[in-house]
């Protein structure tokens, strides 16, 4: 994982605009404290962090192509780099300089230009510009894993960069890029790449066999083990990331670089939790860990820490969500023990709830297309939700967290399932398929653990603690004005207000405010599932275990 910015459709003189790139570069170093490199021309600059995880010492970018002089600069990785070497034929062709996975991009676009992005299973946001005709490429991977940004500076010209705070001195216009497009210089805006039958039309009738999850879901582990440098394993003890580092451990001693034909660099494979003292989530983990064999490390923290975090976590995560700060901050202080380690990735389980309907509002599905159109929306929202707190929660200390149940195959089969075998309710528990496929793999206490959102099973306290400062510190006159001070998307609760506060210090324009998701804070986040239940009508906050009736007892 990196940072990238740049540079397009420039004028002004060369010298003074890279400087402008290397400090708006910089502003992301916590991204790549491995390197830096920068290639300037006349009509664009490109600038890239490092974190070296694949090929450390020659992958460094931004990349060039020897015979066109074509610069790329990525963030991400590419898992199917090799199988594109071997059996492309654009890749077969092409000489390449290193043995970065990344290079895979460089060799496709000659021959398949904007086309490329087709080709590639991974998680990545890149910029390639071409000298031989001022051409340039930008692209972000379907779900959004990867963030990017971009934004228009007062002479027009065009910047881009993995995180907001880079272009927030530049631009005043700054957006999102959306996942699954790729933008040309010959277009116009950003052209969408990524579209499946299971996003619209008829329902998916696709057959679940535990098996075949349990195989799909095996070689997206397998892929997102690539890499030449520690790794450890996220485990909150519930279903989800105990799944995937219980086949992580069955395949962690062979290295995947070349197809499991020696052993693994780094034998010994790290797993981390973090909650308050005595917290659900430590103890599940514990539990986990010592089923499969991980060397293990409880991390905890105080209330008092989460808070004193809560102003930094705002400014890397660039969000005033609710739910997201609440999970981003245990997430953020647990990353920081683990950089002290010198682990540079972990796997984490993010994903499956949108996949599965494993969040607890989704018992009140009243029928299998109410529950497959809202998974719909959950998994393409998940690039302003959970990739954006995995992402960068973990990236403010330099380590990248890989997502393996958004491995865009794995997403088309899940996808594809008839939504009927994944609805829970009527005394069955949510992601039962998931459940079934991987029995006796882990502990039933385990496999049967009713889901927690990350908020909550870092310990009930936290949420307690985090609204009562949010009391302590918000006048009720000064939530009573909120719909003035914050016209976009006004904060429902004083919690909110004060996360609101937060973000406005560190990006005060109305641009971006508008790039935060709204809407009421609900623990279904949607309207539509506002009609599922009387119970969700008058709840505001967005915590799991405030869906009344569902929480502890829907299945006893």
């Amino acid at each position: 994982m990196c940072s990238i910015t740049a540079l397009l459709n420039k004028s002004e003189a060369t010298p003074l605009a890279r400087q402008r790139v290397l400090e708006a570069s910089h502003v992301q170093i916590h991204r790549g404290p491995d390197w830096s490199g920068i290639r300037a021309f006349d009509s664009a600059i490109v600038a890239h962090e490092r974190l070296a995880i694949v090929d450390v010492m020659s992958g460094a970018q931004p990349l060039e192509d020897p015979t066109s002089g074509a610069v790329l600069a990525v963030n991400g990785e590419i898992y199917n780099h090799q199988s594109l070497k071997k059996d492309n034929p654009a890749c077969q062709a092409y000489p390449f300089q290193s043995g970065s996975d990344c290079e895979v991009i460089l060799a496709l676009y000659k021959h398949h230009g904007a086309g490329l992005v087709q080709f590639l299973s991974g998680m990545y946001a890149f910029v390639l510009f071409n000298p031989e005709n001022g051409e340039w490429l930008i692209g972000r991977d379907p779900m959004g894993i990867i963030p990017l940004y971009f934004g228009k500076d007062a002479q027009g010209a065009l910047w881009v960069a993995s995180e907001m705070k880079a272009l927030t001195a530049e631009c005043d216009d700054v957006q999102l890029f959306p996942p699954g497009h790729v933008w040309s210089s010959n277009d116009g805006a950003p052209i969408g790449f990524y579209q499946r039958e299971w996003m619209e039309g008829d329902l998916p009738t696709g057959t679940y066999k535990p098996e075949e999850l349990k195989s799909e879901l095996t070689k997206s582990v397998q892929r997102h083990l690539m890499g030449d440098v520690p790794y450890g394993l996220l485990i909150s003890g519930g279903l989800d990331s105990s799944v995937i580092a219980a086949i992580a451990m069955q395949h962690a001693r062979v290295r995947v670089e070349d197809n499991g034909q020696s052993e693994a660099w780094w034998p010994r494979v790290h797993s981390f939790s973090i909650g308050l003292e005595g917290s659900p989530d430590l103890a599940a983990a514990k539990t986990v860990a010592e089923a499969i064999g991980t060397v293990h490390h409880s991390l905890t923290f105080t209330i008092q820490e989460g808070i004193d975090a809560l102003s930094e976590v705002v400014r890397h995560i660039e969000t005033y969500d609710v739910t997201t700060i609440r999970a981003s901050t245990p997430m953020y202080l647990m990353a920081r023990k683990i950089k002290a380690m010198g682990i540079k990735m972990v796997l984490s389980g993010e994903g499956a709830d949108e996949l599965f309907g494993g969040y607890l509002y989704f018992h009140m599905a009243p029928d299998a297309k109410e529950f497959h159109e809202e998974t719909v929306r959950k998994v393409q929202g998940l690039h302003q939700y959970d990739c954006a707190r995995a992402n960068k929660s973990m990236m403010a200390w330099g380590i990248e967290a890989r997502v393996p149940f958004l491995d865009r195959e794995f997403i088309d089969y899940a996808m594809s399932l008839d939504p009927s075998v994944k609805m829970g309710g009527q005394g069955k528990i949510e992601k039962a398929a998931i459940r079934e496929a991987f029995k006796g793999d882990l502990p039933e206490a385990i496999l049967n653990r009713q889901k927690e959102q990350f908020s909550d099973g870092v310990g009930y306290g936290w949420i307690d603690g985090l609204q009562d400062h949010a009391e302590s510190q918000v006048s009720d006159e000064d939530f009573a004005r909120a719909p003035v001070r914050f016209p976009i998307n006004p904060p429902s609760t004083k919690e909110g207000y004060l996360f609101r506060t937060w973000f406005e210090s560190h990006f005060p324009s109305a641009a971006a405010a508008a790039t935060v998701p709204g809407g009421k804070s609900v623990a279904c986040s949607t309207e539509k599932a506002l009609e599922w239940d009387e119970r969700l009508k008058n709840n505001i906050d967005p915590s799991g275990r405030a869906v009344g009736g569902i929480h502890q007892d829907a299945y006893k």
